[in-house]
């Protein structure tokens, strides 16, 4: 008899706000559609039913035994890096014999980066803003959930950073909208003395909440105060076709152990905006003149078709 596949635990944030909390479970429903192979099932860390225990035992009792858990979040900030562990550990004490994976967070994949390219263009409406030389003049204020771990704010620069690149934007800022500065209405000061004429706001969050519906407030209050800038509010990431294939992605990628670095913005992988080229192309050394052999040339088996270096 074959072994059945893992089942796929997905990990959620938790949230006061019952439209969210419902966006997260119909999603965890749709996953279950599309992949009957799989048992399929879905928790929060806090604030909103199902805990994820509970989603453990639904599965448990289905006779699973084997599980990755995947955290449907954008940065890994103190829930992906220690509630969720904490919490699968707690299952195994409850469980006995149950044994697991668990997968890395989401973002910034360039399918997402896709996304908000997306709801940028929705945001911007028909004036046309569809190549890049009419964003010339766009200037994003991409918003994170903010956190009060330096890496997991760093990781809302770097989709930023990555949002910006080959899409012809004028700029992409970062602000947050807990715990980590700057606020919503200093990140849009800081658009404004970069010169910046037209500003979207995008919240980098995958669902409606509290917090992506406090962005949306800041930034009317904060318009209506400078009626001579152009302000438009764009939207969640929402439960798209490329998030349900991401989180498959990152199951798979759990399953198979094969946790790689930093691999999915990689140009030499993925062909980024404007760098499509550089995917697959060999990786030639760097000759240090201080290095001994640096004169014969040949780079010793460096060339890798792929991009394989030592993940």
């Amino acid at each position: 008899m074959t072994t059945p596949p893992p089942a796929l635990l997905i990990a959620g944030h938790g949230t006061r706000d019952e439209a969210g909390a419902e966006a997260f479970r119909d999603f965890v429903r749709e996953l279950g559609r599309r992949h009957p192979e799989l048992p399929v099932a879905g928790g929060f860390i806090e604030l909103s039913p199902p805990p994820l225990g509970e989603a453990v035992t639904e599965l448990v009792d289905k006779g699973v035994r084997r599980f990755a858990a995947v955290p449907l979040m954008l940065v890994s900030a103190g829930h992906a890096k220690g509630d969720i562990p904490a919490a699968l550990a707690r299952e195994k004490e409850r469980h006995p014999g149950i044994s697991y994976t668990y997968g890395r967070p989401l973002g910034p994949h360039p399918s997402l980066l896709s996304v908000l390219e997306r709801r940028l263009d929705e945001a911007l409406g028909a004036e046309g803003n569809r190549t890049p030389g009419d964003r010339a003049d766009v200037t994003v204020l991409l918003v994170g959930r903010g956190s009060t771990d330096p890496d997991a704010n760093a990781e809302v620069h770097k989709a930023a950073r990555l949002l910006w690149e080959g899409r012809g934007y004028a700029g992409v800022e970062t602000a947050f909208v807990s715990l980590a500065a700057p606020d919503v209405p200093s990140g849009l000061d800081r658009c404004v003395k970069l010169g910046a004429r037209r500003i979207v706001v995008l919240p980098y969050f995958l669902f409606t909440g509290i917090l992506p519906d406090r962005v949306r407030q800041q930034t009317e209050g904060w318009a209506a105060a400078h009626p001579e800038i152009d302000v438009r509010s764009a939207d969640v990431i929402g439960p798209e076709p490329e998030l349900l294939d991401l989180v498959m992605e990152r199951y798979e990628e759990a399953v198979k152990g094969d946790l790689r670095m930093n691999c999915d913005s990689c140009v030499y992988r993925i062909a980024l905006p404007g760098f499509e080229d550089k995917v697959g192309l060999p990786q030639q050394p760097h000759f240090h003149p201080d290095d001994d052999d640096h004169h014969h040339g040949h780079g010793h088996g460096h060339h890798h078709g792929a991009h394989s270096h030592a993940h």
